[in-house]
Parts: structure tokens; C-alpha cells; sequence
């Protein structure tokens, strides 16, 4: 088997990821950057995310597992001192893949310049470069409000415990084939009305936005911000592709919810 890991980049989790590498080398396993069969993330969520992006040429053929050196992680469920356990487990055991799905982000410009596309593990957000968000959104081609407000968060099922859920959105649990769009401080008065409430999407359902007046909007895609400029059209759908986790054992869903955000 061909691993690969990756750090937060911190003292604590470089320290743990050379021993890692150590030991999985003892077992001759190979390191390989390029074509992994699993990727080992150790830092959080954060680095799962980087790590993700890093390696999505080659989702279907890579698995990822998390080591967390901080708080407990809904990607990272691993502590430093279960690495060897960890490790014989790779090494050992032949772990089972879960899957879980992404969102597809199409982005549509009105200069006739190549489409952009992107996947995102978590979330997708829109907000204005200048003023209020005004965004026309249709639901499988068909219009569906006129948003006004400071901007919009499409996520994923396992995204829905992040930026998601600061803004009351519902919790999902990751095996759902959706995506949901969250508002964000939407206008509502006696001119302007939105639905004022999370929407959740089934698989075979695409949101697009299309831009009122404004063509300048900054988009995030999980952790990177980019600023896009003339765009026509931000199409949003549960995409093709899914990421695929390597499981050694048990990991509820609804545990690591009551951990987080419930337990003291």
C-alpha cells in the first residue's frame, strides 16, 4: 500500500507525522506524494480540507483517514496517542470505505471565458464585492426567489455541522445524497421577501444564481476565497464525484454531534 501524510505544519503534528512516516516504513509500506492509496491527515479538520483539495485528481482511487492535535475533529477522529494503533491497523487491516458527497461548483462568466469548476468538501459561499448580495435563484430551471442579504452558503451534508450551522442551518447526516443553502442576513420587508429558511436539495436537483446587477463577487470554496468578475451564472449540484474515507472503526455520526456541540 502507498501512503501519504500530511501536517498542520505545527511542532506537535510534524513531530507526530515523522513518526508515523517511521513506522509505516517499518511495516514497508511506500511513501508515495503522487499516487497514494490513503492520505494521512494530522493537524484538524482544516488540514483534512487542504489535504482533500490537494489530492481530488484522484478521489476515486484515494481513501483519507485523521489524526486530530487538537480539538476533536468530524474529520480528524484519531488522537496522538492512538497513532500505532493507527498504524497497524493500515498496515494490517483491511479498512472499509466510506463515502460521502461533494458539491459541484460551476461558475459562468459573461466575457465567454472558460467556465470554472470546482469541488468543495464542505461549503460554497457568495457575497458581494460592493453592497447587498442580489442573486436570482432558480431551482431545476425554474425561478424560485429574488435574494437580497449579505450573501448565500451552499454545503454539504458533512459540511452542514460548519459554516452551515452558524448560520441555523439544519444538521445533515453525511450520507445524504443533497446540498443545502443557508441565507445569510437576508432582507425582508414589505419590498423585498425571501424564503427566509434553509433549502435542501436532493441529489438530482441544481441551483443556479444569477447575478441582478452586480457581476463582482468574492466565492469561497471550503478554505480558499477568490475574487471572480463578470459572472453570469453560479451553478450549484451535488457533483459526480465523492470523497472517500478510510474507516478501522466505528465513527457515529450523531456521537461526534453531541461531542461537539452538546457535551461539555
Amino acid at each position: 500500500m502507498k501512503f501519504a501524510i500530511t501536517s498542520r505544519g505545527d511542532q506537535v503534528s510534524n513531530t507526530l507525522m515523522q513518526r508515523m512516516k517511521t513506522y509505516l516504513l517499518d511495516f514497508h509500506l511506500e511513501q508515495d506524494e503522487d499516487e497514494p492509496d490513503i492520505v494521512i491527515s494530522v493537524g484538524g479538520d482544516g488540514t483534512l480540507l487542504y489535504a482533500f483539495h490537494h489530492y481530488q485528481y484522484r478521489l476515486d482511487k484515494t481513501a483519507f483517514v485523521g489524526v486530530h492535535t487538537g480539538h476533536l475533529g468530524f474529520y480528524a477522529d484519531w488522537t496522538p496517542d492512538e497513532i500505532e494503533k493507527l498504524v497497524i491497523a493500515i498496515a494490517k487491516t483491511p479498512y472499509q470505505v466510506v463515502e460521502y458527497p461533494l458539491l459541484e461548483v460551476i461558475i459562468r462568466y459573461t466575457t465567454g471565458e472558460k467556465e470554472a469548476r470546482s469541488l468543495a468538501l464542505n461549503e460554497c459561499t457568495v457575497k458581494s464585492v460592493e453592497g447587498s448580495l442580489v442573486m436570482d435563484v432558480e431551482i431545476r430551471g425554474q425561478q424560485f426567489e429574488t435574494f437580497r442579504g449579505d450573501g448565500l452558503c451552499i454545503s454539504t451534508p458533512s459540511g452542514s455541522t460548519a459554516y452551515n450551522k452558524s448560520l441555523g442551518g439544519a444538521i445533515l447526516h453525511p450520507s445524504l445524497h443533497a446540498i443545502q443553502i443557508a441565507e445569510m442576513a437576508s432582507i425582508n420587508n414589505r419590498v423585498f421577501r425571501t424564503i427566509g429558511s434553509p433549502l435542501v436539495l436532493p441529489g438530482h436537483h441544481t441551483a443556479l444564481l444569477k447575478p441582478v446587477n452586480y457581476s463582482d463577487f468574492q466565492i469561497t470554496i471550503d478554505h480558499l476565497t477568490l475574487l471572480h468578475q463578470n459572472v453570469k451564472s453560479i451553478q450549484c449540484r451535488v457533483a459526480n464525484e465523492k470523497i472517500r474515507f478510510a474507516r478501522f472503526r466505528a465513527f457515529p455520526f450523531w456521537q461526534r454531534v453531541r461531542d461537539s456541540f452538546v457535551c461539555d
